[in-house]
């Protein structure tokens, strides 16, 4: 492991995902530890980036997510510093931190996703709530553009939700997403390098798998394997790694899936900086593949030399 030398595992930062981010951070410190690696913590919040230089560290693992350090930002910092890290580079990481602009590209490409609308303004007096409910199926996911972890989201089925929601999600950002809403089953597949790891189907009670499913219930279900039969299953990673590829995302990551009751698939959105914590997705579909956690974060670092 000394080939890696000093390694800064980054994580914590100023974004309204932090608090995820310091518990996918500690878990991933602890297992390069465990492993051998000469790993420390580093919080952006509460150190100058300067010192990566100053106290000698040779590459980053970077556990920033949302804005700030799964956007580009802090990878376009490390790339003037000429500093190693983990992950996506700059343009993959802000393609994909961009859900809008991720939407345009598959479109472009004719990949399946969701019909949509762009809220460009919350205040926009033109808006008829009404006609765009109409437009999208009436039932519509309100996202802001640039959040993850679920933040700002909900669905709507009434013309007053939907404004509201629209209100509550320009809190977090300045571009709103309105997809049509998809009634089926969640997937999620999880890259590592240019490989697809089994597929996850996850149920909850929940009217989707909003933050307290992901975080704070135990009510939550994790299929892996996800109960595809093997054609599906190799179809879907197909359609995950070129959804991947098609923003630029490289390393490791998370593509998310919605499968409606006729079995057709709709790409959500691309993680770059996905959860480490123990409840989360990507070290659930390592272990089905037989790669312990140790294994994942190792594989990980292991790219950026």
């Amino acid at each position: 492991m000394t080939k890696f030398g000093k390694v800064a595992v980054m994580f914590g930062g100023h974004s309204a995902e932090r608090e995820v981010s310091l518990n996918s951070g500690a878990a991933v410190l602890k297992a390069l530890v465990n492993v051998g690696v000469d790993a420390h913590a580093f919080d952006p919040k509460e150190r100058s980036i300067s010192t990566l230089t100053t106290d000698n560290f040779d590459r980053v693992f970077i556990v920033l997510h949302g804005r700030g350090g799964e956007d580009g930002t802090m990878q376009g910092v490390l790339e003037l510093m000429k500093m190693p890290y983990t992950g996506s580079g700059v343009l993959g990481a802000a393609l994909a931190m961009d859900k809008i602009k991720t939407k345009q590209i598959w479109c472009a490409l004719g990949m399946p996703t969701a019909h949509y609308h762009v809220i460009n303004s919350a205040n926009d007096q033109a808006v008829n709530y009404q006609q765009l409910l109409t437009d999208l199926g009436g039932k519509v996911m309100v996202k802001p553009s640039h959040e993850g972890s679920s933040i700002g989201m909900a669905k709507v089925t009434t013309a007053g939700q939907l404004e509201q929601a629209i209100i509550n999600a320009a809190k977090f950002d300045s571009e709103v997403l309105l997809e049509q809403w998809i009634e089926g089953q969640e997937y999620t597949v999880a890259i590592l390098g240019q490989q697809a790891l089994p597929a996850i189907r996850m149920t909850t009670p929940n009217d989707f798998y909003d933050y307290e499913a992901k975080y704070q219930t135990d009510t939550t279900e994790y299929h892996c394997p996800c109960g595809l039969n093997e054609e599906d299953e190799l179809h879907l990673g197909k359609i995950a790694l070129a959804a991947f590829n098609a923003v630029n995302a490289k390393g490791w990551g998370r593509v998310d899936f919605m499968r409606d009751q006729q079995g057709n698939w709709y790409l959500l959105e691309v993680n770059t900086v996905p959860g480490m914590t123990e409840k989360s997705l990507v070290p659930k579909a390592a272990a089905v593949a037989d790669i312990s956690f140790e294994q994942l974060v190792v594989n990980i670092l292991s790219q950026t030399v």
